[in-house]
């Protein structure tokens, strides 16, 4: 059976402590308090006679050995390694760190975001390469086309979506006429709000609004559902059963987004030009009759083009964004989150960077 931990005072003049026993957590017993009621001087703390010595027994004696200027001896080699650590452990931490200099951790903090944006830029486009080869797949192999959950996302990403685009359509609809109405007053031009409505909202405003809309629900579903997917290893499986994650999880949702994108565009649109249609008539007296006429003139067919060809475009970089967040979620619940809040981010902002870009190229084209 282990002795509990002892001590005992020897030399001429009682300057040698010889430790004995077990000095481990579970046999220490009051050890250190009885070395705390220790009188006179310490000069050396033999442990000779220890049968075994854990961290805090080697804690203990280091600190009895440095209160009172004394020596160990007697340890063997396991515990002289033990001790050295302790010693090195209790060493004050010296602090070499500087003040901050606010500009140079400024730009330190713009070039990881920089980095870290052409990183994520840099595996989006890996993705988008993956989903089209997804989609090859699916084409030539047409009975893995998973018409259901097509269906599925149809409903997701645009039926259930109308409700709020409609209303938020209608009332930037009406935000154009008033806005329009009150700067053009001033030149005597009321009648020119109906330009501003029609070109506006069918070439920009209607597909743009949607596609933030789109973003901020279905770009966040995706990536969330995905990422708990990731969590809970449910894609993990789908590999391991020979299903491939892209056919069976993005290429729907991609799909979706692209044939949905236009038809949710043009409805904005029209409902936009409803809102400022009935703001004209109650404020500028312009009658519906008048209104809708006024629109035919002015409203070139090219500006209901330049929406269409924009908004598959919108809908597969939303779609993509989500799906590629959702996939490199890992570890924690907290992943799913971030990087739902990092897909909408990526998705609105890569949709205002092509909007700018078709804007460029629809004026190059004499499409204005």
């Amino acid at each position: 059976m282990k002795r509990m931990a002892d001590f005992a005072r020897d030399g001429a003049d009682g300057d040698t402590i010889r430790m004995q026993g077990d000095l481990s957590l579970a046999r220490l017993g009051d050890l250190p308090d009885r070395l705390e009621q220790v009188d006179g001087g310490v000069q050396r703390i033999d442990l000779t006679d220890v049968d075994r010595i854990d961290t805090v027994g080697a804690w203990i004696v280091h600190r009895f050995a440095r209160d009172r200027g004394a020596e160990i001896v007697g340890l063997s080699e396991a515990g002289t390694k033990l001790m050295e650590q302790v010693v090195a452990a209790d060493q004050p931490l010296s602090s070499s760190a500087k003040p901050d200099n606010v500009a140079m951790r400024a730009l330190a903090d713009i070039g990881d975001a920089t980095v870290q944006a052409g990183r994520s830029m840099w595996g989006l486009l890996g993705f988008m390469g993956a989903t089209v080869l997804a989609f090859g797949n699916v084409i030539r192999h047409p009975r893995r086309f998973r018409f259901n959950a097509v269906v599925h996302r149809f409903e997701v990403v645009g039926v259930s979506a109308l409700g709020i685009v409609g209303l938020m359509s209608f009332l930037i609809g009406i935000v154009i006429a008033q806005q329009g109405a009150v700067q053009l007053r001033q030149f005597g031009a009321e009648v020119f709000t109906i330009n501003l409505i029609g070109r506006l909202t069918l070439r920009e405003l209607g597909v743009l609004m949607t596609a933030i809309m789109v973003a901020g629900r279905s770009g966040s579903a995706f990536a969330a559902q995905l990422g708990t997917m990731k969590l809970t290893e449910e894609i993990d499986a789908m590999r391991t059963i020979g299903v491939s994650p892209m056919e069976a999880l993005v290429v729907p949702r991609v799909l979706a987004a692209v044939l949905l994108m236009p038809l949710l565009g043009f409805y904005a649109s029209v409902v936009a030009i409803i809102g400022g249609g009935l703001l004209s008539w109650a404020t500028l007296d312009i009658p519906p009759i008048t209104f809708i006429q006024r629109i035919r003139e002015v409203v070139p067919i090219t500006d209901l083009y330049v929406g269409l060809v924009k908004a598959p475009v919108f809908g597969a970089i939303i779609a993509m964004s989500g799906c590629y967040q959702g996939m490199l979620v890992e570890s924690d619940a907290e992943q799913v989150g971030l990087r739902t809040t990092s897909a909408v981010v990526q998705a609105i902002f890569l949709v205002i960077v092509l909007d700018a870009f078709f804007a460029v190229f629809f004026t190059w084209v004499g499409w204005i």
